[in-house]
């Protein structure tokens, strides 16, 4: 086991600790993957020799430093491969590690009663797929036969998805820092019933989030969305404590893109998904994630004469803002709101 896959217990809209605790990791091994808001990959191979001990004992190590330094607790998964890393950080919790070993048939054992949600990558779609025709489980989906799987979920996405669930992980962790994404979030005054709201939080979201991906000359490849609520008793975890109770979804982009247009719109496709209806929600954040720079992206020409004006009205309405202020220029629905305005956070 030489990967670790770490989630800080962070309160809720508290992501800008995370830098600091990716230090943390980084004393230990430079190779760390973030991931936002809460979260990192980390590969020991070398930290391992280097201090021995073995990556449950240096989890150990890094709980107890994250909650001396930061005072804040996390739960750690272990694993061979990324992948399974993190499905092992679905059966961890505060104080215990969760291993996966490294034998394949012990790999197997430990994947084969799983739900298929539990991959990385397996969304709601593609598990409601497999679901429907009895493969419910990893162990039920490795046993499967390719060509079966092929013809449910596609060439490409069956293949690797058998050889997920059969245990063959070929991630690999790639250091990044958490400056490759830029967030912003919508906290509302009290528990927001009205969707009308919620979506008029998400634009003024995915318009900022565009503006400033555009002043740095970046596009974006993955927008994600959290949604925290109100904790019920009735909520969807059936908790009843005091931690508010989020869900966050994550989708990759037809291109990347610093348009406000199609950030809004991958947004209310989220948002939409999530199937709320009389939620009590607390809180929206939008991420971009996955930036690049701008002169590296490529863009679909189009035909449609109202995306290309769309697209210069934003380069003036860019312009002006710099000149005269962020409120400058704002989309009409917005302007009807501008008393409701909320705080963004970086």
């Amino acid at each position: 086991m030489t990967i670790l896959c770490v989630r800080f217990q962070l309160p809720p809209m508290h992501e800008a600790a995370l830098p600091g605790l990716l230090g943390l990791l980084e004393d230990f091994t430079p190779v760390v993957q973030a991931l936002p808001p809460d979260g990192a990959l980390v590969d020991l191979r070398g930290a391992e020799r280097y201090f021995g001990r073995d990556a449950v004992e240096l989890a150990s190590v890094i709980r107890v430093r994250a909650l001396a330094h930061h005072g804040v607790d996390c739960v750690i998964g272990a694993g061979p491969g990324p992948m399974l890393a993190r499905v092992a950080l679905r059966d961890a919790r505060p104080g215990v590690t969760c291993a996966v070993p490294e034998e394949p048939d012990a790999v197997a054992e430990f994947l084969a009663g799983k739900p298929v949600g539990a991959l990385p990558g397996v969304g709601a779609a593609t598990a409601r797929t497999l679901c429907e025709y009895g493969l419910d489980t990893l162990g039920l989906v490795a046993a499967a036969p390719l060509s079966t799987l092929q013809r449910l979920v596609g060439v490409k996405v069956g293949r690797e998805l058998r050889e997920k669930a059969s245990g063959i992980d070929r991630g690999r962790v790639v250091p990044n820092a958490v400056s490759r994404s830029l967030a912003t979030e919508r906290p509302f005054t009290r528990d927001e019933l009205d969707p009308d709201r919620h979506r008029h939080a998400l634009l003024s979201a995915a318009e900022e989030l565009g503006a400033r991906l555009r002043a740095l000359d970046k596009v974006c490849r993955t927008l994600t969305l959290t949604a925290r609520y109100a904790d019920l008793p009735h909520s969807r975890t059936g908790s009843s404590g005091g931690t508010p109770i989020s869900t966050t979804r994550s989708r990759t982009l037809k291109e990347p893109t610093a348009h406000s247009a199609a950030l809004t719109r991958a947004a209310y496709g989220m948002y939409d998904a999530l199937g709320l209806q009389r939620a009590r929600v607390r809180a929206l954040a939008l991420r971009a994630e996955g930036l690049d720079p701008a002169e590296r992206a490529s863009h679909q020409l189009s035909f449609d004469p109202l995306d290309e004006k769309a697209r210069r009205i934003e380069e003036v309405a860019d312009r002006a803002r710099a000149k005269f202020g962020p409120h400058a220029v704002m989309p009409g629905a917005l302007a009807r709101r501008l008393g409701l305005s909320w705080p963004t956070a970086a």
